[in-house]
């Protein structure tokens, strides 16, 4: 039986709003028509479900740690990267049942926000059970870790192992980040990925001290490898930002650049000459908590640059919400609430290769359909999230 729904402004994401817009819905939400009032009318349609506010497609967020969703709100704000990093190696254990019922909670709050599609950083098998349950889609990126060229190949041999423990879940093999994985296990990937199906994505110049370390061998993160027990002496500095150094490690294709929080336009323009199917993540709440900072977006986006959103993890967020991270970037004055909606829905799917049904509300989709419902009708003000589908 057909259903139909309508708002104050229905934003298809794919094309303009439509003002007071109908969705006509078929069986489990697969959106059947959108139509104008105009031309719902004129088919003499009735019984429309009316709402106030917006509706939009379901978000879909594009860097998670389900994993580490037992550590809110026990990591200090505002310390860096590298402290952020020592404390949670020094709180990541804790019993299996805690974690797992964090994890499980975590997914149901993503769900309650509007999220249908999740890109999830996994180092264990842990979050299998909860993404295997989950009304949510999940492409799982294993992600590997491992700066000591002669432990390459190891580390590559778990990576496989785990991704295949995740079967028949959604899964690629990742590398972490250009500071903690060698030459040589950047290799073992890009040569994995000419052989199999491997969407990439790499934490990027999350801080200033990446960059500082790939230019000079330099700044903080020679600290964190002491505290780590690396011996560093084999790396030498390329005199390049981190990106410009790592990318003609990475793999061709798709690939997600995530944080860019310390990224200038020059690379920028450096990877997508290099790789012009490149992506850049913006977490921008995960930023704020950790370096107290956000990206240079307005700069960013003046490159062409393709944006997703995502919300990172428990451990330096307060909340795992996409609608949350774009109100940050909008009162910011770095995007709009109409571009920033397009990263949080439609760029996102078309990254994690899902647009086919998630994205946007068009006929044929079932993306999940969220009304919104601002205060004062701004979109930067408090919102509320009531998912309709």
């Amino acid at each position: 039986m057909l259903k139909y729904i309508s708002a104050s402004w229905l934003y298809p994401v794919s094309s303009a709003p439509i003002a007071h817009g109908v969705l006509e819905l078929g069986e489990g939400g697969t959106i059947k028509a959108v139509f104008s009032p105009e031309q719902a009318k004129s088919r003499g349609i009735e019984n429309i479900e009316k709402h106030q506010g917006i509706l939009v497609p379901g978000f879909v967020n594009t860097h998670c740690h389900l994993e580490l969703s037992h550590l809110l709100g026990k990591i200090q704000e505002g310390t860096g990267l590298q402290e952020f990093v020592r404390q949670v190696i020094g709180q990541r254990t804790m019993a299996e049942e805690l974690i797992l019922e964090a994890i499980t909670k975590a997914d149901q709050d993503m769900h309650r926000q509007g999220i249908v599609a999740v890109g999830d950083i996994s180092n264990q098998l842990i979050s299998r059970q909860t993404k295997q349950q989950s009304d949510l889609y999940y492409h799982t990126f294993i992600e590997t870790l491992g700066f000591n060229p002669q432990q390459a190949p190891a580390v590559m041999g778990q990576a496989i192992g785990l991704k295949q423990a995740f079967a028949p879940l959604k899964a690629s093999i990742v590398p972490h980040a250009p500071y903690s994985v060698s030459k040589e296990l950047f290799a073992l990937i890009r040569a994995y990925s000419q052989k199999e199906e491997n969407l990439i994505s790499m934490h990027n110049q999350e801080t200033a001290d990446e960059n500082e370390f790939f230019e000079h061998k330099k700044g903080a993160f020679l600290k964190l490898y002491e505290f780590l027990g690396l011996d560093i002496s084999f790396f030498q500095a390329s005199g390049q930002s981190a990106l410009k150094s790592i990318l003609p490690e990475l793999p061709m294709g798709k690939a997600l650049m995530v944080h860019n929080t310390f990224t200038a336009a020059s690379d920028v323009h450096f990877a997508l000459k290099f790789n012009p199917d490149i992506y850049w993540c913006l977490c921008p709440n995960a930023n704020q908590y950790i370096e107290n900072r956000l990206p240079d977006v307005a700069m960013l986006r003046q490159t062409g640059a393709k944006f997703t959103l995502g919300t990172d993890s428990l451990a330096s967020n307060h909340q795992l919400s996409v609608l949350a991270e774009m109100q940050t970037l909008v009162r910011a004055g770095q995007t709009t609430f109409e571009e920033s909606l397009r990263w949080a829905t439609l760029n996102g799917a078309e990254f994690l290769g899902i647009s086919q049904q998630y994205g946007s509300l068009e006929a044929g989709k079932r993306p999940g359909i969220n009304l919104l419902q601002f205060e004062g009708d701004r979109p930067q003000n408090k919102a509320i999230i009531k998912r309709l589908i």
